[in-house]
């Protein structure tokens, strides 16, 4: 069964990677210019390197739809440069995942296939989509909603070793990201780990740089650019995060329990 995700961040790549070894067929879409920064982690990669392997699951750039398809059926995941989802309308599947994680819904309709369901906070379960997952660190993580919606976006970064926002990286001005630390690189509050425009950015805690944008990604001061997980551990700058498999195993659920366990 084919499954469309929008969206090929980190945790849009945990639930594709996810369904593939569960043996659904997945096309995911992103933009022309990708902004995840855990893009070790991130099927969106396949953008602008043409392919992307992330823990034994390799996802490869479609030209189009039927391209799409035949990528599908060689037991790979596909990726589509298609912001605006378009393909839907050619591809027809059975199920679609809003997984961008705008916070916000940039136009899913619970009419775009039998089954639809969304990530996060912005939706409604029975309203714009028919089950939304939980997105937020804490207890409820994971959790699928079928009534409702997920819990509202406080603004402020999950709890990693004891900091939130300070583990974020934001550009200081608009133009052309240049990184000058590269993930998985162990850094000191205070190191350089990047310039805007020439404007430096400082890292705010010692740790791991596990999120880093592409050389040369167009900016605007504040937007998230990367992240420093003050953990340390350098293998979890290459491997899914605990976040991103637990809301996998909530759209796995979601997708069995609406389908009724038909594959």
């Amino acid at each position: 069964m084919l499954i469309f995700i929008k969206g090929a961040g980190d945790l849009a790549t945990g639930v594709a990677w996810r369904l593939h070894n569960c043996g659904f067929q997945v096309v995911m879409t992103d933009i022309a210019r990708p902004t995840a920064v855990r893009c070790t982690v991130a099927f969106s990669r396949a953008v602008y390197e043409g392919a992307a392997e992330i823990e034994g699951v390799t996802a490869r750039l479609a030209r189009d739809p039927a391209d799409a398809l035949r990528i599908t059926g060689e037991g790979e995941i596909a990726v589509l440069v298609d912001p605006e989802a378009a393909a839907i309308e050619t591809l027809r599947p059975p199920v679609v995942i809003d997984a961008v994680l705008a916070k916000r819904n940039l136009g899913t309709r619970i009419t775009d296939a039998p089954v639809v369901i969304a990530l996060g906070p912005g939706f409604t379960a029975g309203a714009d989509c028919h089950a939304v997952v939980e997105t937020k660190r804490g207890h409820y993580l994971g959790r699928v909603i079928y009534a409702g919606s997920a819990i509202a976006n406080t603004g402020v970064p999950g709890d990693i070793g004891g900091y939130t926002s300070e583990r974020i990286i934001r550009a200081p001005a608009d133009g052309p990201f240049a990184p000058a630390a590269r993930i998985g690189q162990l850094v000191r509050a205070g190191d350089v780990v990047a310039r805007v425009e020439g404007e430096p950015v400082r890292a705010l805690i010692d740790g791991v740089v596990r999120g880093m944008l592409p050389e040369g990604t167009p900016v605007t001061r504040g937007m998230k650019s990367g992240d420093i997980d003050p953990r340390g551990i350098v293998e979890y700058c290459h491997t899914i995060s605990d976040k991103a498999r637990a809301i996998a195993g909530g759209a796995l659920e979601a997708v069995l329990h609406l389908r009724g366990g038909v594959l």
